[in-house]
C-alpha cells in the first residue's frame, strides 16, 4: 500500500511542485496551506510522514511539530521541517522538538524526494517492540509513550537524548561510530558532529548513578555497557 504523505505549505507552487514529484514516485500526498485544515483532518487519516513549512499563516511550524509530538497518537510520524531559514540554530531548534530532518529554500525536488525515502527507511527500521529495558531493568525506555524510567522516576530528555539512548539500547554492547549516531538522529552531519559529546554527557547526568553505562570507544563512538 502507498505511503501517505502530508505538505503543509502556504506556498501553491511548492505544493504543486513537490505533488508532482511525489507521486511520480509512488507515494498519496495530501496538501495544506494552513495549520488549522491540518489539524482538523490529521486524525481522520493519519499522514506516514509530514513534510512542514515553517512559515505558515496560523501556526508557526515549530509550534506545529511541538503538537504533533506531543499527541500520543501523532507522535510516532516522522517530519521534516522546510524553511527559508538556514542558520544552524533554526536546523537545531526543529531537531529538539522532534524533526527528523529540515530541508532549506530553495530545494530540489529529487533531494526532497530522496530525504523522505531516508526518514521512511530509517523509521521503519526502528524496532517495533513498545519497550526495552537495560540496567537490570532499572532504565526503561517506552517508545510509544515516548518517555524514559530511571529507577521507578520519569525523566525529561530531550528528543536528541530519547533518540541518542533509544539507539544504543536497540544493542547492548554494540559500538556505534559517530556516523550511525548521525545518521539515525539527523540527515546534515555537519551540524551535530561537534555536539554529540554534549548530548551524551547531558543524557548521562539524567540517567543519575546509572550514567555510566554509557561506554565513549575513543575514536570510535559510543555503546552501552548494563551494569
Amino acid at each position: 500500500m502507498a505511503k501517505l504523505i502530508t505538505i503543509v505549505d502556504d506556498e501553491e507552487d511548492i505544493l504543486e511542485l513537490l505533488s508532482i514529484n511525489l507521486k511520480k514516485n509512488g507515494y498519496n500526498v495530501q496538501t495544506y496551506t494552513n495549520a488549522a485544515d491540518l489539524f482538523k483532518q490529521i486524525n481522520k487519516k493519519i499522514p506516514d510522514l509530514i513534510i512542514l513549512d515553517i512559515m505558515l499563516p496560523d501556526m508557526d511550524g515549530y509550534d506545529i511539530c511541538k503538537k504533533i509530538k506531543n499527541d500520543s497518537t501523532l507522535s510516532n510520524i516522522p517530519i521534516i521541517m522546510l524553511s527559508a531559514k538556514s542558520e544552524e540554530t533554526d536546523k537545531i531548534i526543529g531537531l529538539e522538538l522532534g524533526a527528523d530532518d529540515y530541508v532549506t529554500k530553495p530545494f530540489s525536488p529529487k533531494e526532497l524526494v530522496a530525504r523522505v525515502k531516508a526518514v521512511l527507511r530509517r523509521n521503519e527500521t526502528k524496532q517495533t517492540s513498545k519497550a526495552c529495558f537495560i540496567a537490570d531493568g532499572k532504565i526503561k525506555l517506552n517508545r510509544e509513550e515516548f518517555n524514559i524510567i530511571v529507577d521507578g522516576k520519569k525523566v525529561d530528555v530531550t528528543n536528541t537524548e530519547f533518540k541518542l539512548l533509544e539507539l544504543l539500547m536497540s544493542k547492548k554492547g554494540f559500538v556505534f561510530s559517530r556516523d550511525k549516531i548521525l545518521d539515525y538522529i539527523w540527515e546534515d552531519k555537519d551540524i551535530f558532529d561537534r555536539t554529540i559529546d554534549v548530548h551524551i554527557r547531558h543524557l548521562r547526568s539524567k540517567l543519575g548513578k546509572f550514567g555510566n553505562i554509557i561506554k565513549n570507544i575513543h575514536g570510535v563512538g559510543y555503546k552501552i555497557e548494563d551494569q
